[in-house]
């Protein structure tokens, strides 16, 4: 029985369950933390608690955790040699924007992760979500062994996370029918099950990648749907978030977070546009998932947006406002912040809170 449906006559069973991860009071669609209170009452008694949270907040300072600021987003579309779209990288941007990453103490996570609030990376680190858009060939191809080709976006982030130890190799993948440029089902169960198997994320980007702005309720949900149906018919999995395309809202934007068609329902946990700036923390305020904004992968450009709204104007801005970004304290069961950042948690996550 789970924990919402318990009468209250099963009072006392509700909350000994309450306490246990598979119990919490939301949904896999929303940001979740694992209880905390459980591990401690472990260990015995009010004395030990009150030790264990000392130590806890103590690494929490330490490391100067911020599990409020904000998250990089960042959004790839394809890695290509001779770059025609003013999205693509080539392979040695690419390369070197993840060196950078990792040389900044950013840790991947997905977007699943993200949405979740499951950021289980280390004290002192930084999460950071890499998503590519439209399953293109030069994001991920396989040999005939199984294994990614070179200098797609999937083999140079493996070989950048083998230099980096700590540095995941996982990312979110929004997906349309055109997966990866495979047209039999077969081979489109095949790339979708090896980037599950590997760690990655798979997304919906709708089916057809067609514009959502300006669609009927029933037009919207159906695009979406379709794909949403597309991914469970191939790998048994519901994506948790939604990327729009062309980051553009249908006209009411709650459509693309729950909403069905026919028999095809989805809800998701975020829905991601296509910019301009860094993330709120899932346990902030500002956190709306409805409306998560990603940030684009370009260098900075004179006389051109992505001179303040692209990949390197925002890293370099994050690296010169350290105490704005989110900064773990290493366990994935608090939320942990400086004292004076305690209006912006959102009250829901207040028995997870550390505060230091």
């Amino acid at each position: 029985m789970s924990c919402r449906k318990a009468s209250v006559a099963l009072l006392a069973a509700v909350v000994a369950c309450t306490a246990l991860a598979g119990c919490m009071p939301w949904g896999d669609d929303e940001p979740e933390k694992k209880i905390g209170a459980a591990a401690d009452k472990a260990q015995g008694g009010k004395a030990d608690q009150a030790a264990a949270r000392k130590e806890k907040t103590a690494r929490a300072a330490k490391v100067k955790a911020n599990e409020l600021g904000q998250i990089p987003v960042l959004m790839y579309h394809r890695v290509v040699d001779k770059p025609t779209a003013p999205d693509d990288r080539t392979p040695k941007q690419f390369r070197a924007e993840l060196e950078r990453l990792a040389a900044e103490g950013y840790v991947p996570i997905t977007a699943a992760e993200y949405v979740r609030g499951r950021i289980g990376i280390p004290a002192g680190k930084h999460p950071v979500v890499l998503t590519f858009d439209d399953a293109s060939p030069a994001q991920l191809t396989l040999d005939g062994s199984g294994r990614p080709m070179p200098d797609t976006a999937v083999a140079i982030l493996q070989d950048v996370a083998k230099r980096h130890p700590g540095f995941r190799p996982v990312g979110t993948f929004y997906v349309t029918s055109d997966l990866f440029g495979k047209t039999r089902p077969e081979e489109q169960t095949q790339m979708l099950t090896w980037l599950r198997e590997n760690g990655f994320d798979v997304g919906n980007h709708t089916y057809g990648h067609r514009n959502l702005l300006g669609m009927s309720k029933k037009e919207a949900m159906t695009e979406i749907a379709r794909g949403h149906d597309l991914i469970i018919k191939l790998i048994n999995t519901e994506p948790a978030s939604l990327a729009l395309p062309y980051g553009n809202q249908p006209s009411t934007p709650s459509w693309a977070l729950k909403g069905n068609s026919g028999d095809i329902a989805y809800t998701y946990g975020g829905v991601f546009r296509a910019g301009y700036t860094p993330a709120a923390s899932p346990f902030s305020k500002d956190f709306d998932p409805v409306d998560l904004p990603r940030i684009r992968s370009m260098d900075k450009v004179k006389k051109d947006e992505c001179h303040r709204f692209c990949s390197t104007a925002w890293l370099d801005w994050l690296k010169a406002n350290p105490d704005e970004r989110y900064t773990s304290d290493g366990d994935v069961g608090t939320v942990a912040y400086a004292k004076f950042k305690a209006p912006f948690m959102a009250p829901r996550f207040a028995p997870y809170a550390l505060p230091y």
